[in-house]
């Protein structure tokens, strides 16, 4: 797999390239691209790592599997590319920064603002078979992405880890809750939302939090 990641995150990761699993997970998704359609494009596999550098990290916001509809996934979680209609569970995180701030929701999905802005927007497998979530689940992207946040919370300081639903928050078991804030609620799908993910107040707890530690505020 061609790893077109930032440089300070290639340095980070490098261990896991080489690791038996790594590359296994490698040879079923070059086979998947070949056999079948499959999302993001090739390209954007690793965007989420293109926008946000490891040394820029700030917030992490996790997710689960890339949008499996056509034109949808643009490899950060919960964005989808300029020109798609905005999936549901976006439409509540939208919803929710309109509340807080009190400002309009945007018109497009795509979310690289935010990655560029520091914000790695990580899914836990990066790849998905087309119509059918769930398809590359248990086939190493979690061994992957569980390394990437174990870094993040190692490595750095005062970093907010935004874990919206009980699988986000089960795969943030290894973050080190004394060095960085993790925001815990209910998932934004419609199924949750109204469950504790409306009115969390994480994206102005996030911003305090920045402030507080001589850090620059998102501009969600």
């Amino acid at each position: 797999m061609d790893v077109k990641i930032a440089p300070s995150w290639k340095e980070k990761l490098e261990p896991e390239f080489s690791k038996p699993y790594f590359k296994e997970l490698t040879a079923f998704v070059k086979e998947e691209y070949r056999e079948h359609t499959v999302y993001p494009p090739g390209p954007l596999i690793f965007n989420a790592f293109r926008h946000c550098s490891f040394d820029d990290v700030k917030v992490v916001i996790i997710g689960q599997d890339p949008y499996h509809n056509p034109g949808q996934a643009n490899g950060l979680s919960f964005s989808v590319a300029d020109g798609v209609r905005v999936p549901p569970s976006l439409q509540n995180i939208y919803k929710e920064v309109s509340d807080e701030f009190d400002k309009p929701i945007p018109q497009s999905g795509n979310l690289e603002r935010w990655a560029d802005q520091g914000v790695l927007l990580l899914n836990a497998t990066l790849t998905v078979r087309a119509n059918s979530p769930g398809s590359h689940q248990k086939k190493g992207w979690e061994e992957f992405t569980d390394a990437v946040i174990r870094i993040v919370s190692d490595e750095k300081e005062h970093i907010v880890f935004l874990l919206w639903g009980a699988y986000a928050q089960k795969k943030g078991s290894v973050i080190d809750d004394t060095r960085h804030l993790v925001l815990k609620s209910a998932h934004p799908s419609p199924f949750a939302a109204n469950k504790g993910f409306f009115g969390n107040n994480h994206f102005i707890k996030a911003n305090d939090y920045l402030l507080a530690k001589g850090k620059e505020p998102v501009e969600w």
